[in-house]
């Protein structure tokens, strides 16, 4: 008997669901098919019934990573320095990723670095402009709050923007390639501390314990 279309809907989530986990864990070449596919419960042969390459699920489980970051971030975050600040300490903790079972678009930033597949490069340059966009939705309303010490200028909230995702991918690509976990802590310490300066709001600046330990408890 045939299968149904909601139950081939439902398979082919669950492939989805299961690359999102293991591609935002491992990155697209350390990844196979068949790891997916036991993940999800499913024959390999199945896998072919729903996707035409790897290349294919990885270009759908970006996407709907992509869907449900943009979705969390942009309608339900407050807007806050502090928020912004979380999400800073989110892209830098390494302890976590590696758990994560619903990675989010940074996690392309990071495990997709050095790739060289042409179809990977298209989609981290996708994930990088969404993180400026997100940035730059985020510094603008901020400053329009008077969050910062000073005014930023729309030239000034782009070069932020950039400044801040190259200081925290440049920091983890680096602490991801040292074993030392003080001197991995120091890099990651220095570089949202940089970050936070850059944005007048030295006063916020904080180390890894503080945050494990208590949420902030500045005013925003």
């Amino acid at each position: 008997m045939p299968y149904s279309s909601e139950h081939k809907s439902q398979s082919r989530q669950r492939i989805i669901d299961s690359a999102i986990e293991l591609f935002g864990r491992h990155g697209f070449t350390q990844v196979s098919i068949d790891q997916v596919m036991t993940l999800a419960r499913l024959t390999r042969g199945a896998f072919y019934a729903h996707f035409e390459s790897k290349e294919a699920l990885y270009r759908v489980s970006f996407m709907q990573t992509l869907d449900r970051c943009h979705y969390q971030r942009l309608t339900k975050t407050p807007l806050s320095v502090n928020n912004l600040m979380q999400l800073v300490k989110n892209l830098l903790n390494l302890r976590t990723m590696a758990e994560q079972t619903t990675p989010s678009v940074e996690n392309i930033l990071f495990n997709e670095i050095s790739s060289e597949n042409p179809q990977i490069r298209e989609l981290y340059e996708e994930s990088y402009r969404n993180l400026i966009k997100l940035l730059e939705i985020r510094l603008t309303a901020l400053s329009k709050l008077k969050r910062f010490a000073m005014d930023i200028d729309p030239a000034g909230i782009a070069e932020k923007s950039r400044t801040i995702l190259a200081t925290m991918v440049g920091a983890v690509a680096i602490a991801r390639s040292i074993h030392n976990e003080a001197e991995i802590k120091k890099i990651l310490i220095a570089a949202q501390n940089q970050i936070l300066r850059s944005l007048g709001v030295a006063e916020l600046v904080f180390d890894f314990a503080v945050l494990d330990s208590r949420e902030m408890k500045k005013p925003d």
